[in-house]
Protein backbone atom coordinates (compact mmCIF):
# COMPACT_ATOMS: atom_id res chain seq x y z
CA UNK A 1 0.00 0.00 0.00
CA UNK A 2 1.27 3.47 -0.88
CA UNK A 3 2.19 5.52 2.16
CA UNK A 4 1.15 9.17 2.44
CA UNK A 5 3.66 11.80 3.34
CA UNK A 6 3.45 15.45 4.25
CA UNK A 7 4.46 16.35 0.69
CA UNK A 8 1.96 13.99 -0.92
CA UNK A 9 -1.13 15.97 -1.95
CA UNK A 10 -2.75 13.07 -3.77
CA UNK A 11 -6.10 12.10 -2.29
CA UNK A 12 -7.09 8.48 -2.16
CA UNK A 13 -10.38 7.73 -3.83
CA UNK A 14 -12.16 4.70 -2.43
CA UNK A 15 -12.77 2.81 -5.64
CA UNK A 16 -15.06 -0.14 -5.86
CA UNK A 17 -14.59 -2.35 -8.88
CA UNK A 18 -17.84 -0.93 -10.30
CA UNK A 19 -16.81 2.71 -9.86
CA UNK A 20 -13.40 2.11 -11.42
CA UNK A 21 -15.02 0.23 -14.30
CA UNK A 22 -17.24 3.25 -14.89
CA UNK A 23 -14.23 5.58 -14.98
CA UNK A 24 -12.38 3.28 -17.33
CA UNK A 25 -15.41 3.06 -19.63
CA UNK A 26 -15.25 6.83 -20.02
CA UNK A 27 -11.63 6.45 -21.13
CA UNK A 28 -12.33 3.54 -23.47
CA UNK A 29 -12.39 5.79 -26.51
CA UNK A 30 -9.47 6.90 -28.68
CA UNK A 31 -10.64 10.53 -28.85
CA UNK A 32 -11.08 10.76 -25.07
CA UNK A 33 -7.63 9.29 -24.49
CA UNK A 34 -6.20 11.87 -26.89
CA UNK A 35 -7.94 14.66 -24.96
CA UNK A 36 -6.74 13.29 -21.62
CA UNK A 37 -3.15 13.06 -22.84
CA UNK A 38 -3.27 16.64 -24.15
CA UNK A 39 -4.62 17.85 -20.81
CA UNK A 40 -2.06 15.87 -18.81
CA UNK A 41 0.73 17.41 -20.92
CA UNK A 42 -0.76 20.88 -20.32
CA UNK A 43 -0.53 20.37 -16.57
CA UNK A 44 -2.61 22.20 -13.98
CA UNK A 45 -3.13 25.27 -16.19
CA UNK A 46 -5.26 23.20 -18.57
CA UNK A 47 -6.26 24.08 -22.11
CA UNK A 48 -9.11 25.97 -23.72
CA UNK A 49 -11.72 23.96 -25.61
CA UNK A 50 -10.53 25.35 -28.95
CA UNK A 51 -6.98 24.11 -28.41
CA UNK A 52 -8.35 20.71 -27.46
CA UNK A 53 -10.41 20.58 -30.66
CA UNK A 54 -7.21 21.31 -32.61
CA UNK A 55 -5.31 18.61 -30.71
CA UNK A 56 -8.07 16.16 -31.57
CA UNK A 57 -8.39 17.45 -35.17
CA UNK A 58 -12.12 17.46 -34.57
CA UNK A 59 -15.04 19.84 -34.74
CA UNK A 60 -15.91 21.82 -31.61
CA UNK A 61 -19.16 19.86 -31.19
CA UNK A 62 -17.39 16.49 -31.38
CA UNK A 63 -14.76 17.68 -28.91
CA UNK A 64 -17.45 19.00 -26.56
CA UNK A 65 -19.23 15.65 -26.69
CA UNK A 66 -16.10 13.83 -25.53
CA UNK A 67 -15.18 16.45 -22.94
CA UNK A 68 -18.70 16.20 -21.50
CA UNK A 69 -18.27 12.44 -21.09
CA UNK A 70 -14.97 12.93 -19.28
CA UNK A 71 -16.46 15.69 -17.11
CA UNK A 72 -19.48 13.55 -16.24
CA UNK A 73 -17.13 11.03 -14.67
CA UNK A 74 -15.08 13.73 -12.91
CA UNK A 75 -11.94 13.03 -14.95
CA UNK A 76 -11.79 16.61 -16.20
CA UNK A 77 -13.14 19.86 -14.81
CA UNK A 78 -14.02 23.03 -16.65
CA UNK A 79 -13.88 26.69 -15.77
CA UNK A 80 -15.20 29.61 -17.78
CA UNK A 81 -12.68 32.44 -18.20
CA UNK A 82 -14.19 35.33 -20.13
CA UNK A 83 -15.18 33.82 -23.47
CA UNK A 84 -13.19 30.61 -23.12
CA UNK A 85 -13.83 27.36 -21.30
CA UNK A 86 -10.64 25.97 -19.78
CA UNK A 87 -10.46 22.23 -19.12
CA UNK A 88 -8.17 20.61 -16.56
CA UNK A 89 -7.47 17.04 -15.52
CA UNK A 90 -8.41 16.02 -12.00
CA UNK A 91 -4.89 14.89 -11.17
CA UNK A 92 -5.74 13.51 -7.71
CA UNK A 93 -8.36 11.25 -9.31
CA UNK A 94 -5.96 10.03 -12.01
CA UNK A 95 -3.30 9.45 -9.34
CA UNK A 96 -5.76 7.46 -7.24
CA UNK A 97 -6.64 5.34 -10.28
CA UNK A 98 -2.97 4.58 -10.88
CA UNK A 99 -2.48 3.79 -7.18
CA UNK A 100 -5.42 1.38 -7.37
CA UNK A 101 -3.67 -0.58 -10.11
CA UNK A 102 -0.18 -0.66 -8.63
CA UNK A 103 -1.19 -1.18 -4.99
CA UNK A 104 -1.08 -4.93 -5.39
CA UNK A 105 1.35 -4.85 -8.28
CA UNK A 106 3.08 -8.11 -8.99
CA UNK A 107 1.71 -9.76 -5.82
CA UNK A 108 4.34 -8.01 -3.69
CA UNK A 109 7.24 -9.78 -5.39
CA UNK A 110 10.18 -7.35 -5.48
CA UNK A 111 11.69 -8.99 -8.55
CA UNK A 112 8.44 -8.57 -10.46
CA UNK A 113 7.90 -5.01 -9.18
CA UNK A 114 10.96 -3.95 -11.17
CA UNK A 115 8.57 -3.59 -14.11
CA UNK A 116 7.19 -0.45 -12.42
CA UNK A 117 10.53 1.01 -11.37
CA UNK A 118 10.94 3.07 -14.52
CA UNK A 119 7.54 4.73 -14.38
CA UNK A 120 6.67 5.06 -10.69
Amino acid sequence: MRKSSATDTRQRAPFSDASLASLLSALANEDRLCLLRALVRAGPTGLPAGALAEALSASPSRTSFHLAALAEHGIVRSERKARQVIYRVDFPLIGAMIDYFVEDCCAGDDALKACCATCC
